[in-house]
């Protein structure tokens, strides 16, 4: 019997309450004053539909964590109220008025506030139990490789190919799931790179490190506005399953969406034995 048809017909608090209560090792029911419960009461339908307590493992003293590397603010929003239970966030920006048509975490009072301070400050007013580490600059390789290293799962959705090799480099060594988004103009693109899982590709093998591709921003050649949400909360569903130990995610295929149409394609991607970066994971 799959997780949906064991759902059927039992209240969603009951069966995210009851998970948790044996996550945690303790009698249902939880206390009703207990960060417990109020994790339940803002998350429960979330909880119950995967079948697992992702913020009971907060409790239970192994914080889950998601480096986002410039994400997009409706996938920080989505991860903060849905329950993760630690957030890091890398971002040397500070708020633009430009940003404001295409990146819903920030209001026209943060323009000029560093990007992450404004970010921690709207996850506090939706999630106050959400632990945000803020990183307001440019990291180093030996920076990252740490935080990474100390993480469960990476979101990237920087502008430029340096940063994201990076980032690729830095997860694949430690072998850390990456969910990797971006959106020009009207298309879109998401896609998990995760060399955990045999013959998985990492970002390096899609795109090689050096060749001659053409890096557009934002900035220059302009993005629709709903298709940075998209991609964002598309990320945002990656990184939970991934967490959350459900479904199938998107390793090894890279997911393409054309918003003029409204067209999603799929495409296998395998990993190149040849790539050093992961040619030997």
């Amino acid at each position: 019997m799959n997780a949906r048809a064991q759902l059927d017909g039992v209240p969603a608090a009951r069966v995210a309450g009851d998970f948790l209560a044996a996550r945690l090792g303790v009698a249902a029911p939880i206390e009703e004053d207990g960060l417990a419960a109020r994790l339940l009461r803002a998350t429960g339908e979330h909880l119950a539909l995967v079948l697992v307590a992702l913020a009971g493992a907060v409790l239970a003293g192994v914080p889950l964590g998601v480096a986002a590397a410039r994400s997009p603010g409706a996938g920080r929003l989505l991860l903060g109220a849905a329950g993760v239970g630690a957030l890091t966030l890398c971002d040397p920006d500070a708020v633009d008025l430009t940003n404001l048509q295409r990146q819903i975490l920030y209001a026209t009072k943060d323009i000029g506030t560093p990007k992450v301070d404004a970010a921690k400050a709207r996850l506090a007013a939706i999630n106050p139990d959400v632990r945000v580490t803020t990183i307001a600059k440019r990291v180093g390789a030996d920076e990252l490789a740490s935080l990474v290293a100390n993480v469960d799962v990476v979101l990237d959705c920087s502008d430029n190919f340096p940063t994201r090799h990076a980032v690729n480099r830095a997860c694949v060594a430690a072998q850390k799931p990456l969910v990797s988004g971006a959106a020009i103009r009207f298309d879109g693109q998401v896609a998990v790179f995760d060399v955990r899982v045999p013959d998985a590709p990492c970002y390096h093998c899609l795109f090689g490190e050096g060749e001659e591709l053409e890096e557009t921003r934002c900035a220059i050649m302009g993005v629709f506005a709903p298709l940075v949400g998209i991609v964002g909360v598309t990320q945002a569903a990656e990184a939970l399953k991934l967490i959350a130990g459900v479904g199938e995610t998107l390793a090894g295929r890279l997911l393409l969406l054309d918003a003029l149409a409204m067209r999603w394609r799929d495409v296998r991607i395998p990993r190149d034995p040849q790539c050093p970066v992961c040619g030997s994971s």
